[in-house]
């Protein structure tokens, strides 16, 4: 990210924290809530308003204290091993939580903010920006940090950062929750330091020092608090060795047949084949099924995926397998770099009723078939 306005937008949320006056963080593109939709005083202790991914069509504004920011600074930088000798490159725009996290965070322990790929040494990213960053890299180049956040990140991905010689983070939150789980790969993923993590009849519940306040009144939204302190936006988590599997959010489930599926689960399976560089698993109606698994794929550059349905069936249960597969040249994406699942969803609706695609939705067309 480059250009004035990125100091610019750094100031005043520095100036604000100094100041003890909130300050919201939203889209510039003027997508989400604004000033408008906030009420007129906020709790005691706001430092940021800050906006939630909006993956599902539906962001909101999150209140966050500045301690609730200040004291993961420690555990993360020692998880990471970022310090004041690093580069750190931003790859997304500061409205996006964990990119500006990513920039203040840097600011604070003395590193620099550089917006130059072939001289970082440290870079938070998406899941779906590896390939693409360490094909763009010469051999010598000096990166040995990767921070993953935003979707879970793929074995081959991680697989090949780690080879390259690359230590690799990867952690889990929400806008609501800050940090929850983290790991160093190929390390399995556990609770962040300084969070308690308790999975409840498949759900995650964390306490931290980290939470956030909430929302504003009147904003509806998952985050609960129960009286211990612990709360969750309804994450769902299973075992996964001696560590966790996050499974995501378990309103993003397609019921088809009478079997419900978890779309990240199926997502998340997708990604670890060949030539799939983003992917989005969205329920299309079914007159019998009540629903049908679509898959939605973005092939990486020069990928054949006319195997693709052969391949899943070794990778998914019957009853997760996708039933209809597209393509996109590319899936809209949010301001944070996931894939905005919503308006897959507009797209494949439109498709179907034989109207245009709406804005910023993508085009798609039939998968060709297997061989």
């Amino acid at each position: 990210m480059a250009g004035p306005e990125l100091p610019a937008a750094l100031a005043c949320v520095f100036a604000a924290a100094r100041a003890g006056r909130p300050v919201l963080v939203t889209d510039p593109d003027g997508t989400g809530p604004g000033p408008a939709d906030l009420p007129p005083e906020l709790p005691a202790g706001t430092f940021l308003v800050v906006i939630t991914s909006g993956t599902s069509g539906h962001p909101r504004p999150v209140l966050r204290t500045a301690a609730s920011w200040t004291s993961s600074f420690a555990p993360f930088s020692a998880l990471t091993g970022i310090g004041p000798r690093d580069r750190v490159l931003l790859t997304g725009p500061l409205h996006a939580t964990m990119h500006l996290f990513a920039a203040v965070h840097a600011l604070a322990v003395g590193a620099h903010l550089i917006d130059d790929p072939a001289t970082a040494t440290a870079t938070h990213l998406v899941p779906s920006r590896i390939g693409a960053l360490l094909d763009e890299l010469a051999p010598d180049a000096p990166l040995r940090t990767l921070v993953v956040a935003g979707s879970a990140l793929p074995d081959r991905l991680a697989e090949r950062a780690v080879a390259r010689g690359l230590t690799v983070t990867e952690y889990y939150g929400a806008a609501e929750l800050s940090f929850v789980a983290a790991r160093r790969v190929p390390g399995p993923l556990g609770p962040f330091p300084g969070a308690q993590v308790q999975v409840r009849e498949g759900v995650v519940w964390v306490r931290s020092p980290f939470l956030s306040l909430g929302y504003p009144p009147g904003v509806a939204g998952p985050f609960r608090r129960d009286e211990q302190g612990f709360a969750t936006v309804g994450d769902l988590a299973a075992p996964d060795g001696d560590g966790l599997r996050i499974r995501g959010r378990g309103d993003a489930a397609v019921t088809t047949g009478g079997a419900t599926v978890l779309v990240e689960d199926v997502e998340d399976a997708l990604l670890q084949l060949p030539g799939v560089a983003a992917v989005a698993v969205v329920g299309t109606p079914h007159p019998r099924l009540g629903q049908l698994v679509t898959a939605v794929l973005e092939p990486a550059p020069g990928a054949d995926l006319s195997s693709i349905r052969t391949a899943a069936q070794a990778v998914l249960r019957a009853q997760s397998r996708p039933r209809r597969w597209l393509l996109a040249d590319r899936l809209p994406r949010t301001g944070g770099g996931k894939v905005a699942r919503h308006r897959v969803a507009a797209a494949l609706a439109a498709l179907d009723q034989g109207d245009p695609p709406p804005a910023r939705a993508p085009i798609l067309r039939p998968l060709p078939s297997s061989r």
